[in-house]
């Protein structure tokens, strides 16, 4: 399959070709999601939750993401991979914006970045898409903004998020994730951007959509939100296959024959 790349992605909404989009944090799920055909796999500093069991993403730092996109990027030979740009890797500073997005690609082989902001953050995709850095960005719910939105919770400003669509594109950005708004407000900021919206709870009118695959696969017992269908509940799968090792251990019905050397 051809690498997917932002040009790829453009053509993808001008042709209204739906975009795929997962999350994945190692070399062993990487592959299988690149093997399916998914368009990007997004590194997000969401393994905050389904990797380090923390409560937010705030405390994900850049070596760690740089690790796991790293992993990522081997496994990768059909999606591109863009690594996601913790909390306080870039809103010290440009210099150190640039220097902790370039890590992505030099370090992890990443293809872009993504990074959280709307209007306060053009001046930072400008710099940095005009360094060669590829910038996906991330308005709505912006999860590393928790404590300042009072929570989770659903963002209905439609003059300030159409404001911060249209800032982001011309800044650079080459799409943009919408999380967390009204399904009527994101197909209107679909509609008049050039570049691709990518949904998290944005409704069904997104150029593409987005999941975190722990939560898709039902992987996790954590309580996942209502915008997440689960294809599958693997943490039941696994738990049983499990149960099922032990038993047989303990009553040495393994190993067997057919898995002994003699």
């Amino acid at each position: 399959m051809q690498k997917t790349t932002v040009t790829h992605l453009m053509k993808m909404k001008s042709e209204k070709k739906k975009i795929t989009v997962l999350t994945a944090y190692d070399y062993a799920f990487a592959s299988l999601v690149d093997a399916s055909g998914v368009d990007i796999i997004l590194v997000g500093d969401s393994l905050g939750n389904v990797i380090q069991g923390e409560s937010s993403t705030l405390p994900v730092t850049m070596d760690q993401m740089i690790y796991h996109t790293k992993m990522v990027a081997k496994a990768a030979s059909h999606a591109m991979v863009i690594g996601d740009m913790p909390f306080m890797s870039y809103q010290l500073n440009e210099s150190q914006a640039l220097h902790n997005a370039g890590r992505f690609l030099k370090e992890a082989d990443a293809t872009a970045v993504k990074l959280e902001g709307g209007v306060s953050v053009v001046s930072l995709i400008r710099r940095l898409t005009d360094t060669g850095i590829p910038v996906q960005a991330h308005i709505g719910l912006t999860p590393q903004s928790v404590h300042q939105l009072g929570g989770y919770k659903i963002q209905r400003d439609e003059d300030r998020l159409l404001a911060d669509a249209k800032a982001v594109e011309e800044a650079g950005a080459f799409s943009v994730v919408l999380e967390g708004i009204p399904s009527g407000i994101a197909e209107k900021i679909t509609q008049r951007l050039k570049i691709p919206t990518i949904g998290i709870g944005a409704g069904v009118h997104c150029d593409g959509q987005v999941l975190v695959l722990h939560d898709m696969l039902g992987l996790s017992n954590r309580k996942v939100p209502k915008f997440v269908k689960q294809y599958d509940q693997l943490s039941e799968r696994i738990s049983s296959a499990i149960k099922n090792y032990c038993e047989e251990v303990r009553s040495e019905k393994f190993p067997d024959a057919d898995h002994c050397y003699s």
